[in-house]
């Protein structure tokens, strides 16, 4: 598997040439992180993303394997519709993923719950494995998507900047439709040993080659909020993504 790969201070992006060798490669460096962290640590804490593009990389790993029942598995962020929905976070993941592994240390957003309710809770979840002075988990690995609108997790374009909290309730209209979601903000992104994001498809170039770029505009584009002090940043996107960097 080849690949072309751009090292910038603590940020590395991989460019694969589709989504299969993308996945490939992410499957390759989470085992490592995954390993490392146990031996470290005793545990490995994930927080995992939703959508269609990480979904090869869960199919890959549901065949590895992993000290499965040292890993504790999160949402970076999770619509508040049924487990059965078609796009709900969890169940998407179940079926590819957990029913293959047999994992139980799922720490799973109660989306039956409303926004509000449902980010109160998933914050108390979050504190119960906080590594002080944090009131959440230091996350071994971070997951992460960009849309083509540059958001992340469900961190919108025009949401606030500057927040306080640790999750954070999305019910605001979004592309002319209720978001109904619960998020993670980048203050516990931010404070992760490491954050891969996934990005795949021509549709994302022009984003990606703004978000990459210099000028920092974090309430048009989300996903420049994500900029861990103490952590790495890896970018694995594919040719079509990465065709105007």
């Amino acid at each position: 598997m080849r690949y072309n790969q751009i090292v910038k201070s603590n940020v590395t992006i991989n460019v694969l040439s589709n989504l299969e060798e993308l996945s490939e490669a992410a499957k390759i460096s989470f085992l490592e992180i995954a390993n490392e962290s146990i031996q470290k640590r005793g545990r490995f804490l994930i927080s995992l993303s939703g959508g269609n593009t990480p979904m090869k990389l869960y199919e890959k790993l549901a065949h590895e394997k992993l000290a499965w029942e040292k890993v504790y598995f999160f949402w970076g962020d999770e619509r508040c519709v049924p487990v059965d929905d078609a796009g709900n976070c969890y169940g998407q993941t179940k079926k590819i993923l957990f029913d293959k592994i047999g994992q139980t240390n799922i720490q799973r957003i109660e989306s039956d719950l409303e926004p509000a309710s449902a980010a109160k809770a998933y914050a108390n979840t979050l504190k119960d494995f906080a590594e002080p002075p944090l009131d959440w988990p230091r996350f071994d690995l971070a997951l992460l998507g960009m849309g083509d609108d540059g958001h992340t997790a469900s961190l919108f374009p025009g949401s606030p900047v500057e927040v306080n909290s640790a999750t954070v309730a999305v019910v605001a209209n979004y592309q002319d439709r209720p978001a109904n979601r619960v998020s993670l903000t980048q203050n516990v992104f931010n404070t992760a040993r490491n954050i891969f994001f996934l990005v795949s498809g021509s549709s994302k170039a022009e984003t990606l080659k703004k978000v990459l770029s210099s000028e920092y505009a974090p309430l048009e584009l989300p996903a420049q909020r994500i900029d861990p002090q103490n952590g790495k940043v890896v970018w694995f996107v594919d040719s079509a993504a990465a065709s105007l960097l």
